[in-house]
């Protein structure tokens, strides 16, 4: 699989951003005239590795999931950054309140509906693996697992949504029964972490 410079940046700069963004909304008290200090502190950067870590990655590898399987049913698929939206997700982190769509992986050429479905099945699924390998690392770096559990829980709830350009949509746009399916491990779990449902 193949990266250019050019999605090679993007990327970079997407997982740069997002961490950047979530160490705002994780450090409070951050204003204009403490920023510079605050910016450089060791609990902003430590802020700032973990969230690189979590939240960077399982953004990332959602998107580059995408990437792969579109590959391997024949299409040409790059990711590219949405640089608006890396800045509002910077600005929204310094506000206390953050959306992040970092950008997506845009692909072309001929396929079926099941495999664009697969295609948008990867992403969320990707993220049930990495809450999988988020709540075995909880006992060993508790930081790091609870904080990855809780992105990736999110992520693969929140893009299972019906809903628009989001990822459930296409699902089951292709097939109801894979969609219900894909519904248990994804949209589940996100319920049962924030309504106890």
């Amino acid at each position: 699989m193949k990266v250019s410079a050019r999605e090679g940046r993007d990327l970079l700069i997407a997982w740069l951003a997002l961490g950047f963004a979530f160490s705002l909304l994780y450090v409070r008290g951050i204003t204009p005239t403490n920023m510079t200090d605050v910016l450089v502190s060791d609990l902003f950067v430590a802020e700032f590795a973990l969230s690189l870590a979590t939240v960077g990655v399982a953004f990332l590898l959602h998107e580059l999931a995408h990437k792969v399987v579109a590959v391997n049913f024949g299409q040409h698929a790059e990711f590219r950054a949405d640089y608006g939206m890396l800045a509002l997700a910077v600005a929204g982190g310094l506000a206390g309140f953050l959306f992040a769509a970092p950008g997506a992986v845009h692909h072309r050429g001929y396929i079926t509906p099941k495999e664009h479905g697969l295609i948008a099945l990867a992403g969320p699924l990707t993220n049930v693996v990495l809450a999988g390998v988020s709540l075995a690392v909880i006992p060993f770096a508790p930081d790091i697992g609870q904080r990855g559990l809780f992105i990736n829980v999110l992520l693969a709830g929140f893009n299972m949504i019906p809903f628009g350009p989001l990822d459930g949509a296409t699902v089951l746009d292709w097939s109801p029964v894979a969609y219900a399916a894909a519904a248990v491990p994804t949209i589940g779990p996100a319920l049962l972490l924030f309504f106890g449902v």
